[in-house]
């Protein structure tokens, strides 16, 4: 058994590491901030232009036809570059079709998701930390009523997946945003805002079963950790060079033992963390039964790699660390905008409990 990427996927990485290398970083997210943007348009032409909306739809509907190993490796480099574009939430909403959506639902979704024509989004959050609570949202005579709020990438997005309340559960729906009413929600990343939208009679198809959102937030889940492992790992290597170049009584920061275990301890919670990613990543490629096992360990994992990363480099900036001027902030923000993305710390940790129950049940 092999949890390590493809030779595809690690060949799309340098790629797309080289290319936000070049056009991505603190600075591009600064300006969108500074400019008060949804999104940094140009970049999203370019990387529309590469291909990685398209990287998980099937060659049939326009798409590449990639596994789930290029999305994560996509995840981790848009993590580690702060790239200010709505590409985790497309290919969020991508997967959501590939999962529940019937043929005519894909056919008419996934060539403008994967031509850069439409623009996904999941509004799912209803002021509750759980995506598995009822939501309020209901889909009645194909006709939406409710709000979601906050909706990452919610104000650029043309297409919303939308979770809705059913009598087995949260179910979802599909819905083109045209005439829906949208505004600005203040969240604490100010580099991928987030909306509140309300749907006051909105047009919408039925997705898939509730059961297809639970698979639907395991996905999400393994996703979203690789985007967290991107980010906890430039966080750290910002915070490594400060250390080499800061110097504090006569001598480079770096040499004190104190800041070398905390340096230390980045890197230890970032590989354990990379480690459940990888499962997590195989197990849903493989359509392994223990994806919920391992989705829910990877989403505990990368958070908590990612806080304490982000927090500790605010830290180890000294006084410089908190100024508006100064880059921690990219990465502490982005650590709480994803810690929020898809459920909370605490949801994941009871998902990842019942799970090992459930497995300990079956080996009995």
């Amino acid at each position: 058994m092999n949890f390590d990427l493809s030779d595809d996927a690690k060949t799309l990485k340098d790629a797309a590491r080289k290319f936000l290398d070049a056009r991505a970083g603190p600075p591009v997210a600064r300006k969108v901030m500074n400019d008060g943007a949804t999104h940094d348009a140009q970049l999203w032409a370019e990387v529309v232009d590469q291909g990685w909306p398209a990287a998980r739809v099937p060659e049939a509907h326009g798409g590449l036809g990639l596994g789930a190993d290029e999305a994560c490796v996509l995840a981790e480099e848009i993590g580690r570059s702060l790239a200010p574009v709505p590409l985790m939430s497309t290919l969020a909403a991508i997967e959501a079709l590939l999962i529940a959506g019937t043929e005519a639902q894909q056919a008419a979704w996934l060539p403008k998701l994967a031509s850069g024509e439409a623009v996904g989004c999941i509004a799912w959050a209803e002021g509750s930390n759980s995506p598995t609570q009822m939501p309020v949202t209901k889909l009645d005579g194909g006709k939406l009523s409710g709000t979601k709020s906050p909706v990452i990438d919610g104000l650029v997005a043309t297409l919303a997946i939308v979770t809705i309340a059913t009598p087995e559960g949260p179910a979802m729906a599909i819905a083109a945003l045209d005439g829906t009413t949208r505004e600005k929600q203040d969240t604490l990343d100010l580099v991928r805002p987030s909306a509140k939208i309300a749907f006051n009679g909105t047009s919408a198809e039925a997705l898939g079963t509730a059961a297809d959102w639970v698979r639907l937030t395991e996905r999400l889940a393994v996703l979203a950790s690789w985007e967290a492992l991107g980010t906890a790992d430039a966080a750290r290597e910002m915070t490594v060079a400060y250390a080499k170049d800061r110097v504090a009584f006569g001598q480079r920061i770096g040499r004190y033992q104190g800041v070398k275990h905390k340096l230390a301890d980045m890197y230890i919670k970032a590989e354990l963390a990379r480690a459940h990613a990888l499962h997590g990543c195989w197990a849903w490629g493989a359509g392994a039964p223990e994806l919920s096992q391992a989705a829910s360990a990877a989403r505990v994992s990368s958070l908590d790699a990612l806080r304490f990363t982000a927090e500790e480099a605010v830290q180890l900036h000294g006084g410089i660390g908190f100024t508006w001027e100064q880059d921690c902030q990219f990465y502490y923000r982005r650590n709480r905008l994803l810690a929020a993305s898809i459920g909370s710390r605490a949801h994941w940790s009871d998902r990842l409990v019942r799970a090992l129950e459930n497995r300990n049940k079956a080996a009995a």
